[in-house]
């Protein structure tokens, strides 16, 4: 079954330099067993990165034992739909690949605002 994008085309890849995704394969599909809902494809910025620090989740730092090596400004990464919503309304929300960002989203934020900070 394809993956739907919050446009209602097939999810395109979000990333794979740094691979991301709840299920590592460089997509923000949602299956109905990620906890987390990592659907919204993300562009960071030093802004978001650091508000998702005070937040407890900390993607700046690189941690090796995962083959983690940290995100840096402009790397494309699937976040959790609600820390991107949380982001929005601390003003400190990243941009947002749309094509790359699962319907799912839907749920928690509003395709307007995702649409307002599109690349």
């Amino acid at each position: 079954m394809s993956q739907l994008n919050v446009l209602g085309g097939e999810l395109m890849p979000c990333s794979t330099d740094p691979i991301t995704g709840f299920y590592r394969n460089g997509c923000c599909e949602n299956r109905g067993d990620d906890p987390g809902m990592h659907t919204v494809c993300g562009r960071v910025t030093e802004e978001f990165l650091e508000f998702s620090k005070e937040q407890g989740n900390d993607l700046s730092t690189p941690m090796p034992q995962y083959g983690f090596d940290g995100l840096k400004p402009g790397d494309q990464w699937c976040v959790c739909a609600d820390r991107w919503r949380e982001a929005f309304e601390a003003g400190q929300a990243c941009d947002v690949v749309l094509e790359s960002t699962h319907l799912s989203t839907l749920e928690y934020v509003n395709l307007a605002d995702l649409q307002a900070h599109a690349v």
